[in-house]
């Protein structure tokens, strides 16, 4: 998805230079969709670092995301410029009366202090209690999932003996989940972190489920199970080098800091470490927008949706609320045309049926040099091939009235038909015909194409 930031935003220039889709304001504005409407509440303390790292995740999709940035009132923040957060930084207090479609919570290095002796805690709490009826999807991340499973469900986080980072090998505990659509059986991650959440306590929740998981390092995405919370407790959207700096900066603190397993060639700490994580990385925040914030998001972000979580439960409030449908099989809205009520309100990806014939166009008029006045402008328009049903009605109507099929054949029923053959080589491609049976299950795409009628007769001395 192309992302919508602020074009004076440092990731800005960072993320144009690795060839990653950034739609300036300006363009933005003059696309006539709505947008997916994002908060990220950024809690590290290097946030131009973090906020580029997460932003590269978010633009390789196909929608247009508006990214707003969070930060805690709360907490004074020593590791970003005071101007940055000015300029490109809001706080709760200016968004706590609006809605989005989803929220990313990130992680801080906070893991060993209890949940309670955090500073900004009081005020995250406030933010979570207020994504329960004002944002769709919540994604957390790192101590942000400790936090939020904490906060919504109580499941507790424990201290590890020893910092677990390095790349941990992955395996898929739920397959089935859109989620993990497309992942490997097994996979990297990258994890730093010194507490963690236990299975056992995740599988005592009966809202909650695991979707992924490692061996050695434990549990690595959870959900809950009405799609409104996921966690994710390693840091998928970590950069190539961004362990080693950890460790460097851990390693100037004291020689006794933990090596990162798996991540180093050779466990070399000199040698350039390769990311083995860019790829499923990418594709956990694909999915995660697409099939749980795009597909089921209500268009009309007014509050009245957010609720309930199926689309019966949010009609549009009226025509202009209605979103309107693409001509490819997504229905992106548009606030300026409208559809069913069944739909509306939503963003849907239902193909849709055999599209309606457009009214008839009129080409531009000409002067007419003799009288100097305009001449009458020719009417273009498009003749619709029959389907094979009607077809087949056709000529079963005229078996009825006593007429042989080859009569039926070359009767002016079946005229339409070769007129449109004949047009079909002077003008653009019938739109209009489309198959009767256009479900994949199965589905032969040859079984329903119409018989063309030959534009000669045949040859009768042959």
């Amino acid at each position: 998805m192309p992302i919508r930031i602020p074009d004076s935003l440092p990731a800005t220039q960072a993320l144009e230079s690795e060839n990653i889709f950034v739609m300036t304001e300006h363009r933005a504005m003059h696309q006539d969709i709505r947008p997916l409407k994002l908060l990220l509440l950024n809690l590290m303390p290097t946030k131009i670092t973090t906020e580029t790292q997460i932003l590269r995740k978010l633009a390789n999709t196909p929608l247009q995301i508006h990214v707003e940035l969070l930060h805690t009132s709360s907490h004074d923040a020593h590791h970003v410029p005071e101007e940055h957060l000015e300029t490109f930084y809001t706080t709760f207090d200016q968004v706590k009366d609006r809605y989005f479609d989803g929220l990313i919570i990130t992680g801080a290095p906070v893991e060993k202090l209890d949940f309670q002796d955090v500073d900004y805690w009081d005020e995250l709490c406030a933010i979570m209690e207020w994504s329960k009826t004002n944002v769709h999807s919540t994604l957390h991340i790192c101590w942000g999932a400790q936090a939020g499973i904490y906060y919504h469900y109580g499941v507790p986080k424990y201290e590890l003996p020893a910092k677990r980072t390095g790349v941990f090998q992955h395996r898929l505990v739920k397959r089935t989940s859109p989620l993990v659509r497309g992942f490997d059986d097994q996979f990297a991650a990258p994890h730093s972190r010194y507490t963690e959440v236990s299975a056992e306590a995740i599988e005592a929740c009966p809202d909650l489920e695991i979707i992924a998981d490692s061996p050695e390092a434990g549990v690595y995405i959870a959900k809950s199970k009405d799609s409104q919370n996921f966690f994710v407790f390693g840091h998928p959207e970590y950069d190539a080098n961004t362990l080693a700096a950890e460790y460097a900066r851990d390693r100037a603190k004291g020689p006794d800091a933990p090596f990162p397993l798996h991540y180093f060639p050779e466990d070399n700490p000199e040698a350039v470490p390769q990311s083995t994580w860019r790829a499923h990385a990418q594709l956990l925040y694909t999915n995660w927008l697409n099939y749980y914030v795009y597909q089921t998001t209500p268009y009309s972000l007014d509050g009245s949706a957010h609720s309930e979580r199926t689309p019966e439960a949010a009609p549009a409030e009226s025509a202009e609320d209605a979103p309107a449908p693409r001509a490819d099989t997504a229905t992106i809205p548009s606030s300026s045309v409208s559809e069913p009520a069944s739909t509306a309100g939503f963003a849907t990806a239902v193909p849709s049926p055999i599209l309606p014939e457009p009214a008839p166009t009129t080409a531009p008029a000409t002067i007419d040099s003799s009288t100097n006045l305009p001449k009458p402008a020719p009417h273009v328009h498009y003749e619709r091939t029959p389907l094979p049903s009607e077809l087949a009605a056709q000529k079963a109507a005229a078996r009825e009235a006593g007429l042989s099929s080859g009569a039926a054949t070359g009767s002016a029923a079946a005229q339409p038909t070769r007129v449109a053959a004949k047009s079909s080589l002077h003008q653009a491609p019938d739109p209009f015909c489309r198959a009767e049976n256009e479900d994949d299950d199965g589905y032969d795409p040859y079984s329903d194409r119409p018989e063309i009628t030959p534009f000669f007769e045949p040859n009768p001395w042959d």
